[in-house]
C-alpha cells in the first residue's frame, strides 16, 4: 500500500504535441510535457525478464500516482521524464488498483519512445 510519505519523485509527463513546420504529411511533433506529478518509484528486480532488461541497458520501473483528472489521461503513447535526473521513460502499461485510489504506472528507461 502507497502512502503520500513515499511519493518523493517528481515526475514529468509527456505526450506528443503537433507537428509545426513545412507541411510533409507528418502530423506528429516532439514530446511536449503536459503536467507533473509525484510519484512512488519502484525499481523491478529479480525476474529473468527484468535481469535480461538490464543486461541490453533497461531499466524496467513502477511509478505510482494517485488516481486524478490528470493522471486518469496517461497512455502508453506518452513518456515520463524524472525532473531531477532528466532521466525518461517510455510508458509500457497503466494499471488502476483495486481500491482505485493509485494508478500503477509500467515504464523503461533506456529504449526509444
Amino acid at each position: 500500500m502507497t502512502t503520500a510519505g513515499q511519493l518523493s519523485e517528481h515526475i514529468g509527463f509527456e505526450s506528443r504535441g503537433t507537428a509545426t513546420g513545412p507541411d510533409d504529411g507528418n502530423t506528429e511533433g516532439g514530446f511536449v510535457e503536459r503536467f507533473c506529478l509525484h510519484a512512488r518509484r519502484q525499481n523491478l528486480r529479480g525476474t529473468e525478464m527484468v535481469m535480461a532488461s538490464r543486461l541490453e541497458g533497461r531499466q524496467p520501473v513502477i511509478f505510482t500516482v494517485r488516481a486524478s483528472s490528470l493522471s486518469c489521461q496517461i497512455t502508453t503513447d506518452w513518456q515520463a521524464r524524472d525532473k531531477r535526473s532528466g532521466v525518461v521513460f517510455a510508458i509500457r502499461g497503466v494499471t488502476r488498483t483495486e481500491d482505485r485510489a493509485w494508478y500503477e504506472i509500467l515504464a523503461e528507461s533506456g529504449v526509444a519512445s
